[in-house]
């Protein structure tokens, strides 16, 4: 990877970031041409202001310093991907309530990114943990560009990414950094990935949430 990943991760934020708070202006700009606040641009700068705060924790958990032993709460992850799917055709099931590692919140969040680029319509990620961490993708169509996929499995294959794509170099890192494998699996409506110790079996996670073709 020639890029240099900080310059990425700066990107990928601000591209993520400059629609709410460009909603947010127009939202303001709406104020002052109408003399007061009506309901529809209170409801623009509230929703656009309640985005923009989700991807910013969101970015903390997934971009940021993951160490050991930090913690943090499920209910904390949980409150952050509803926040993030109240405006948008993605939807997100995170069963873990507890307290997990922070660097496998991290690796979670950067697989749900992942997954969401392969899901140009939409549909929903769920998060499990057991023994193994699964991340589960379900859409209509799977859209799963292999210049990106395949490294995550097989770190001999190159690709250059570009800002949109950081998550797909910084995962790989995060699972070697937390002495994990993964596995991949895929189908066509369905998204399978596994973190597992690399002395562990691989783990089917529970049915009910996986497409019965894969």
């Amino acid at each position: 990877m020639s890029r240099d990943l900080a310059t990425l991760v700066g990107s990928r934020i601000c591209h993520d970031l400059i629609s709410p708070i460009g909603a947010i202006g127009n939202g303001v700009e709406l104020l002052s041409m109408g003399g007061g606040g009506g309901a529809d641009e209170m409801d623009l700068i509230s929703g656009s202001v309640g985005q923009a705060s989700a991807r910013i924790r969101f970015f903390r958990i997934a971009y940021g310093a993951a160490h050991a032993d930090q913690t943090v709460a499920g209910t904390e992850v949980s409150s952050i991907l509803r926040d993030m799917a109240a405006a948008g055709r993605m939807q997100y099931d995170w069963t873990i309530t507890g307290q997990m590692s922070r660097p496998l919140a991290r690796i979670a969040l950067l697989s749900a990114q992942c997954m969401e680029s392969a899901m140009p319509g939409g549909g929903k990620i769920t998060v499990m943990l057991d023994d193994t961490l699964h991340v589960i993708a379900n859409a209509d169509r799977i859209a799963a560009d292999p210049a990106l996929w395949l490294p995550l499995e097989d770190l001999a294959t190159e690709h250059v990414h570009s800002a949109a794509q950081v998550q797909f170099a910084l995962l790989p890192r995060a699972v070697l950094e937390a002495g994990l494998t993964l596995t991949v699996m895929q189908s066509d409506t369905t998204i399978s990935m596994q973190f597992r110790e690399p002395d562990a079996a691989i783990s089917p996670g529970p049915s009910r949430h996986l497409s019965p073709d894969i």
